[in-house]
């Protein structure tokens, strides 16, 4: 074979790959929605995990159905994020908890935060718990970056629970910052 039949043949699968490849992109992009069209959703993969149950409700904290405390004391209980946080202030006036949890880990916003009271009886028996949500930028949370005197938390006691309330534990269940 000479080289002029070979060069020919060369440029002819050039020219055909360069067609092919120009129809792809082509068809591509008139499949491609437009703006505003919606997408068709992608198929999810869905996965099991065999003895693993499904979470259901609020996060909880095991400690508040454990600790006793005394009339008038307010504890801290034990959570997943103690490593990064301290709480400050903390106080039980029969009414409510309050205090606040300052993160101690480096941050640039707060993005979530929970904590959870538990109100209990003159014997320290839990009778219920309220809790504190803080969404980054909901309404009265729309400061950005760690504060330096922590996020405030008001817990009131519920309203059936008041009459005998008379201690209160607090811990967090839920922290989400940067």
């Amino acid at each position: 074979m000479n080289r002029k039949p070979r060069i020919l043949l060369l440029g002819a699968l050039i020219a055909a790959s360069l067609l092919l490849l120009a129809a792809v992109v082509l068809m591509g992009r008139v499949s491609t929605p437009g703006p505003g069209a919606v997408a068709p959703p992608a198929a999810a993969a869905k996965t099991t995990f065999p003895g693993l149950a499904s979470a259901e409700g609020e996060p909880d904290l095991p400690g508040l159905r454990t600790t006793r405390p005394s009339p008038g004391q307010i504890l801290q209980i034990q959570g997943a994020f103690d490593d990064r946080l301290e709480f400050e202030g903390l106080a039980f006036d029969g009414e409510a908890a309050t205090g606040s949890v300052k993160v101690t880990s480096d941050v640039s916003d707060l993005l979530e935060l929970q904590v959870l009271a538990g109100f209990y009886d003159d014997r320290g028996n839990l009778l219920g718990t309220a809790r504190f949500v803080h969404h980054l930028g909901a309404e009265g949370h729309g400061h950005s970056g760690p504060s330096d005197d922590g996020e405030e938390f008001n817990i009131p006691v519920p309203a059936e629970l008041k009459p005998l309330a008379v201690s209160a534990a607090v811990g967090v269940p839920v922290l989400v910052n940067e």
